[in-house]
């Protein structure tokens, strides 16, 4: 059995960051609706859907293990 590339290994340590980055964001988005700021919750919510997206394409172009 080889080792994983260490490049491969990268895209993916990346990817995984970037949706727990997005996870992160959509689970406190109801913080800011419970405080009267629902137009920052929207904003928060928009860019953890865009996160995750981003994230997961990553995710997928990386190279399987």
């Amino acid at each position: 059995m080889t080792s994983p590339d260490p490049r491969s290994r990268r895209e993916r340590l990346v990817a995984l960051f970037v949706l727990g980055v997005a996870v992160v964001l959509v689970l406190s988005t109801p913080t800011w609706f419970g405080s009267d700021r629902a137009g920052v919750g929207i904003a928060q919510l928009g860019v953890g859907v865009v996160l995750a997206g981003v994230g997961a394409f990553l995710l997928r172009r990386a190279r399987p293990r």
